[in-house]
């Protein structure tokens, strides 16, 4: 599973947590239902907010079934969302994940640069490519357009240059999710949400891309392969207003939307938008760079805990993390006022001898860092690591969280 939104528990209070698990499940039985077994592993965190709005829209478009038995629920049943927005979250998944094989065929990355698994896998991208225009087809979405959107990616990344705005090169993928969004307002009989909506899922697709561009770009360098950063020659300076910029857009088009119920969209495209920006510096190893802060109680206003109103500062000092200065990536854990932060992320990352390493890696395993605290430094190594459980969304029986109660 990919995507940059990656909500914890402590995140996502009063019901959303389990909201959210519905509908990733929803996805993956409705890849299953729809395109096989196989296409499960299609199953992408950010292609499920097309089936979140859809269901946030209309209480007709939110509906549930029993599912069975999966290891991912600690082998016990579970309500799952269905419906038109689980099957366009389908199709949409579907379509990214054929385009981003078709990515790295082209490109010749890792095992595609052997013949047999280029033609594999490029039988597989082209088979999910057809079936998800189909089923797009089938929803009244034009799926053969996004294809189009798609494929016009890489003639723009081969016209770039030095000097390029890489605007111009976030441009297909913006437009893609612009129209992805704007499709669960039809789905969901609201015409009205058709452009607000529109302009949060293109805003959404620049964070994306960008965030991509910046946790790549020092291994595509030393790789040698294509980055839109380095090849346009665009700042990390730029890149981070380019982001805030975007989840300032998002915030204001979700407000000239009408929802049923808005309150697992604005957890994901709002408060963790801004945790994904924080995160994605960081795993690209600018953690001292400016960052909005991220909220963890939901009963507490930002501004009691940051000094700002509406969450946009950028002074914010983790309790156990240092500033700009200090080359300290601060609090990149679940909250601010627990020992979730400790060791800090350095850049560049400071190395430990084996006993010291055993030492911090106990440490990190008793206060449940390694599984919900994304990036955490490797015990070892000092470098940038994700959590074993991608913050722990990925199983509800999964209790090594509970250590931290700083945000109950």
């Amino acid at each position: 599973m990919f995507g940059i939104l990656r909500p914890c528990r402590h995140t996502l209070p009063d019901g959303l947590a389990e909201e959210w698990m519905a509908h990733m499940c929803g996805l993956c039985l409705a890849l299953r239902d729809d395109h096989g077994q196989a296409s499960r592993i299609a199953t992408n965190y950010d292609g499920l907010v097309v089936s979140v709005l859809t269901a946030a829209q209309s209480t007709e478009c939110a509906g549930t079934r029993r599912a069975g038995r999966c290891p991912l629920r600690g082998m016990r049943g579970a309500e799952v969302a269905e419906g038109p927005g689980a099957r366009l979250a389908a199709a949409v998944s579907l379509l990214l994940a054929s385009a981003k094989i078709a990515d790295h065929i082209q490109d010749g990355d890792g095992p595609y640069a052997r013949r047999g698994v280029r033609v594999l896998a490029g039988r597989v991208a082209g088979r999910w490519r057809r079936d998800a225009s189909r089923a797009g087809a089938g929803l009244g979405f034009d799926g053969a357009g996004l294809v189009a959107v798609i494929d016009r990616q890489r003639q723009v990344e081969e016209a770039a240059g030095p000097g390029t705005d890489v605007l111009a090169v976030t441009w297909p993928t913006e437009e893609a999710t612009g129209e992805a969004f704007a499709h669960t307002a039809v789905l969901a009989g609201r015409p009205a949400n058709t452009e607000p909506l529109r302009e949060a899922g293109r805003l959404f697709g620049r964070v994306a891309h960008l965030l991509d561009a910046v946790e790549d770009r020092q291994e595509d360098r030393e790789k040698g392969a294509w980055n839109p950063l380095t090849a346009t020659g665009t700042g990390l300076d730029r890149v981070r207003e380019l982001c805030d910029d975007a989840l300032l857009g998002i915030r204001l088009a979700l407000e000239e939307a009408e929802f049923t119920d808005d309150r697992l969209v604005r957890a994901l495209l709002v408060k963790e938008a801004h945790r994904a920006v924080a995160r994605g510096f960081a795993h690209g190893g600018y953690p001292q760079g400016p960052r909005r802060p991220h909220h963890c109680h939901p009963h507490q206003p930002p501004h009691h805990r940051h000094g700002s109103g509406d969450g946009d500062s950028h002074a914010h000092k983790g309790r156990h993390g240092g500033g700009s200065g200090s080359g300290e990536g601060g609090s990149t854990g679940c909250c601010d006022s627990c020992s979730c932060d400790t060791p800090a992320l350095r850049h560049p990352p400071r190395r430990r001898g084996p006993l010291a390493g055993c030492a911090v890696a106990l440490f990190m395993c008793g206060t449940g860092q390694l599984c919900c605290r994304d990036p955490h430094p490797g015990p070892w190594s000092g470098r940038p690591r994700s959590a074993w459980c991608n913050a722990c969304e990925c199983c509800e029986c999964c209790q090594c969280c509970e250590c931290c109660k700083c945000c109950d």
